[in-house]
């Protein structure tokens, strides 16, 4: 896909609706991003494009999207303080570490159906 454009707004309600314990082990119910960095970053990458970015953190390395010279953290809501992004270079394998095929696949397969019923 890599191509397509959609609004921000439309991308974060799509992960909202699509997180859950099948895509991070460490998701809280009032916290439904919590964990879920890595593998957000790859499914993101996969539909929209774009670059794969980290920002070291005090327990590990937190991923997000660049995208046409933006920055999108649509896991950034996990955390209570912000982040002082550093934008450092990374890539699908380093961010994969962050989770597994099951997690990968559980969010892609559920984005993409919620995605397009949100889309119809």
């Amino acid at each position: 896909m890599g191509s397509l454009t959609i609004p921000a707004e439309v991308i974060m309600e799509t992960l909202f609706k699509s997180w859950s314990l099948e895509t991070s082990s460490m998701l809280i119910k009032d916290n439904p991003a919590k964990g879920q960095c890595g593998v957000t970053a790859l499914v993101v990458n996969d539909i929209l494009g774009g670059e794969i970015k980290k920002t070291k953190l005090h327990d590990g390395w937190h991923f997000y999207n660049i995208i046409n010279g933006k920055r999108l953290d649509f896991t950034a809501s996990q955390f209570t303080e912000d982040l002082l992004y550093t934008d450092l270079p990374s890539n699908r394998e380093e961010a994969y570490k962050d989770t597994n095929e099951k997690q990968y696949s559980h969010l892609k397969r559920n984005f993409l159906i919620n995605l397009n019923a949100f889309i119809k």
